[in-house]
């Protein structure tokens, strides 16, 4: 019991046993009483005495119900969520010492009522704080005020040394690193850093190998990203066009390198022949013609090959498979170049016709 209950409860009794009944009889009345005012008095007494047991019984419950009440109470302190400084927080620890609250469902615990409510949604799904504006729903009240922010625009975080702006703290702090240079999150594989903690996350999963993100085709990627750009290939979504030629891509970086053709840009130059390249990675890939380096291995008869492209191609020799057909009478293939050639019997064009003696072009 707190000293705080303890001093209520003293209170409480004090107040109990200092209270006086006011005796119903007068002062005459009390100076020559006659046979039936003794009995009368006597009956009076008796209902008095039984009123005031009755009282103190009353008086009694009342303080067990209060006393329970504000042991719950301190149980339960509640607190706005959005308003937790750290002096709030230690106030709460010490006001309900080391009561711990346990979630039945996962065996978490918290240090308060309201913060276990708030986790237990995490279970139910619960989302009772809903926007006006587009029906988006939130598990806490400080969430759906930081969502509101993305329909009025404000951005009432400032960095002082640029006044970027920002509608959450959380994004002014990472900020802030691009400035300070900070990457507290460290890989204990191979000691590398990053600004943010989902960063290290992403990276962790080039040492285990996990796979978390599932496309119903059976695929799994590493990351969230990968699986959307993934999924475009079923879809057909290609939400990066080119403002020049109105092509457009599945992948952002499609479009940058596509950008360079227009722009003529071709910054990736190779040393030994000067074929210039606006992507690093088909340099990388030219580079191959010079040094020979074939890192593509076939595991069903040992080829090797300089791209994974040919590999792929090459794989569909052992599987059979012919995923390109012609949509005019059913013949698949296994290379789109083959079902090219094919599509130009149904279409009558023929770039070369075949003389008995050589190809001459029509």
């Amino acid at each position: 019991m707190s000293q705080e209950e303890d001093r209520y409860n003293q209170q409480g009794n004090v107040s109990v046993e200092q209270e006086e009944l006011e005796p119903p009889w007068t002062k005459e009345e009390q100076e020559e009483p006659g046979p039936s005012q003794i009995k009368q008095h006597e009956t009076e007494l008796l209902e008095i005495k039984e009123e005031q047991e009755e009282f103190c019984i009353t008086q009694d419950e009342e303080q067990l119900d209060l006393k329970q009440e504000t042991d719950t109470f301190m149980e339960i302190p509640i607190y706005d969520e959005n308003e937790n400084s750290e002096a709030d927080l230690n106030s709460q620890q010490s006001f309900i010492g080391n009561k711990r609250h346990i979630c039945k469902e996962c065996g978490k615990s918290v240090r308060s009522w309201s913060q276990l409510r708030y986790h237990m949604r995490t279970h139910t799904g619960e989302k009772p704080f809903s926007c006006k504006e587009c029906d988006k729903s939130f598990s806490q009240f400080s969430h759906l005020k930081t969502h509101i922010r993305t329909h009025t625009g404000e951005k009432p975080f400032t960095c002082k040394e640029c006044d970027s702006s920002f509608s959450q703290i959380s994004s002014l702090k990472r900020h802030m690193r691009t400035h300070t240079g900070e990457r507290p999150y460290s890989c204990e594989e191979c000691d590398r850093r990053f600004s943010e903690k989902y960063d290290l996350t992403k990276h962790k999963r080039t040492h285990t190998g996990e796979k978390p993100f599932s496309c119903p085709c059976g695929k799994k990627f590493s990351k969230n990203s990968t699986l959307k750009r993934h999924i475009r290939t079923h879809t057909g979504e290609k939400p990066f066009t080119c403002q020049y030629c109105n092509k457009s891509f599945i992948q952002k970086s499609n479009l940058v390198t596509h950008m360079k053709i227009h722009l003529e840009e071709k910054p990736f130059s190779c040393e030994e022949c000067g074929t210039r390249f606006s992507h690093a990675s088909n340099l990388k890939t030219h580079m191959r013609s010079h040094t020979g380096e074939k890192p593509f291995n076939c595991k069903e008869c040992e080829k090797s090959f300089s791209r994974a492209s040919h590999l792929k191609t090459h794989m569909r020799t052992h599987s059979g498979e012919k995923p390109f057909s012609c949509e005019e009478c059913g013949t698949s293939f296994s290379q789109v170049s083959n079902l090219k050639r094919h599509m130009k019997t149904h279409t009558g064009d023929k770039l070369f016709s075949l003389s008995k003696h050589r190809i001459t072009p029509t």
